[in-house]
């Protein structure tokens, strides 16, 4: 079946580039802090790659909706390939600068922006020609392999820096993002019909105000990331330990997420999608906390896994809300919204993030950042719920389809 076989190639495509990506996550900030030594220049690429994806509710708009192919796809793949390449070129050239971080970030930014939304959306809509509910299917098993990405990739990530392969592990990120493009050929076209609108985020967004809600918590928790993944590198680095507390914390994410990744489709479906949200990154926030007060490799691994536990099925939910509301076009905006907030809240934690671990320590990022997480998702929890009170049940969002 074609419509299989190409949800496979997806698949296999986003699984291996994720997973290289984990390698990097370990790598990345050490090769900036030794070349560069500082600790502000560490969420260079990361908070300028968000800078594309955040404005690109406006200079993306028809451009998302042109990677709509396998072909165009590995397009953009190439592009945040040479991207990544450019990081330990510069290293091993000794010409690393923060302004060549920036560039690097930048590329990397426009690339994400395309490529991120382009690949869910083709997979959701090969989904679609596959079977009813494939599409929620395969989009949560490519949260699925991310996950399984966080469970051994940080490790194996830290084993190759200890012997040295430091700046490889960068190489290799390039490679692989090049060779998931190149898998992504075969997918054929899903274009939409000559003259077709292309609906912008906001317009997609109007009658959903329970995925604002959703991309509210969400966002929150990915301003505040840098705590867990930059400052666990830090401490990390400041201790003798290089690579060590990040593969514990990102090992333990993994191991919980592949749990929750299980269970997820049960859980959204049974539930309030906004309320499992709101408590999901709650008590993420609150495993944050419990990081930063007790630092120890063992503690960091029970927290991740908590954390990651229920971040997973708070993805789920809000996935659950665009997939099971849209499609087509209107679908590709959603998911290209939902990437703005995932990316531009990473990136703008990665560049404060920095600078804020130099001031305060990485310890007490960790504790600020949780808390922060835990008030927000609080906050959500509350409105969303007296919103419920003041709206009758055949008044809620009409754009949310039965949970099947």
């Amino acid at each position: 079946m074609q419509a299989r076989s190409e949800a496979l190639v997806l698949l296999a495509g986003s699984g291996t580039a994720d997973f290289a990506y984990r390698f990097s996550q370990v790598a990345l900030p050490l090769v900036i802090l030794r070349e560069t030594s500082s600790v502000a220049a560490t969420g260079l690429v990361a908070g300028a790659a968000g800078i594309p994806v955040l404005l690109s509710p406006w200079w993306a708009r028809k451009a998302r909706q042109w990677v709509d192919s396998g072909p165009r796809l590995a397009l953009v793949a190439l592009i945040s390939a040479i991207a990544l390449a450019l990081v330990p070129a510069a290293a091993e050239a000794g010409v690393l600068t923060p302004e060549l971080l920036i560039v690097s970030g930048l590329l990397l930014g426009c690339g994400d922006a395309l490529a991120n939304p382009g690949r869910s959306a083709l997979l959701a809509d090969t989904g679609d020609r596959w079977g009813d509910g494939r599409a929620v299917q395969l989009l949560t098993w490519q949260d699925g392999l991310r996950r399984l990405g966080m469970l051994i990739g940080p490790s194996i990530g830290a084993l190759a820096v200890s012997t040295g392969l430091t700046n490889g592990l960068l190489w290799i990120e390039a490679a692989a993002v090049a060779g998931a493009g190149a898998l992504a050929c075969t997918v054929r076209s899903e274009r939409a019909p000559d003259g077709a609108v292309t609906p912008s985020i906001r317009d997609s967004l109007r009658g959903r105000t329970e995925v604002a809600y959703g991309w509210l918590v969400r966002g929150t928790g990915c301003v505040t990331w840098f705590a867990f993944t930059l400052g666990l590198s830090v401490i990390g680095e400041q201790r003798g330990q290089p690579g060590v507390y990040l593969a514990a914390g990102m090992t333990g994410y993994g191991v919980g997420s592949l749990v929750g990744t299980a269970i997820s489709l049960a859980v959204v479906r049974r539930t309030d999608p906004v309320a499992t949200a709101a408590l999901a990154w709650g008590w993420s926030g609150l495993c944050w906390v419990g990081m930063g007060l007790w630092t120890t490799p063992f503690v960091v691994a029970v927290m991740g896994a908590l954390s990651g536990l229920t971040v997973v099925i708070g993805i789920a939910a809000i996935s659950v809300l665009i997939t099971r509301s849209s499609a087509g076009a209107e679908r590709r905006a959603l998911l290209s919204g939902q990437t703005v907030v995932v990316n531009a809240g990473s990136a703008a934690g990665m560049l404060a993030g920095g600078p804020i671990i130099a001031a305060v320590g990485a310890e007490h990022s960790l504790i600020g950042a949780g808390l922060v997480t835990a008030v927000v998702a609080l906050l959500i929890l509350l409105r969303s719920r007296t919103r419920r009170c003041h709206t009758s049940p055949h008044a809620e969002d009409h754009h949310v389809g039965r949970a099947t």
